[in-house]
């Protein structure tokens, strides 16, 4: 299982992205986390903004179309991406593979 974070202006910006990585069937789940602080360096100074944080549930086989969707989709100049491989149950990993697809 792989994890994939970005950070989002909004609540609807959030949920925008979220459904349609899912509907797209490239992840099994977005978990939305309203009211993070981010304190970030841009554009030669220090920023600090209340964000919505998205975590989507996927695999590493739709790892490049993830970030392609993300990229095309999100209002950040840089949408702000981690991967993480997670280790998870049987039953977890087995329910991951079924709502993306496959193998």
């Amino acid at each position: 299982m792989i994890h994939v974070t970005t950070t989002c202006p909004d609540l609807e910006t959030a949920r925008t992205l979220a459904s349609a990585v899912v509907k797209a069937r490239l992840a099994a789940c977005g978990n939305i986390i309203p009211g993070v602080r981010s304190v970030f360096h841009w554009q030669g100074h220090v920023d600090e903004e209340e964000e919505v944080s998205l975590t989507l549930k996927t695999r590493e086989a739709h790892r490049a179309e993830v970030i392609e969707m993300l990229t095309k989709k999100h209002p950040y100049d840089l949408p702000v991406i981690t991967w993480e491989e997670v280790a998870s149950t049987a039953d977890a990993e087995a329910w991951l593979r079924e709502e993306t697809g496959g193998d």
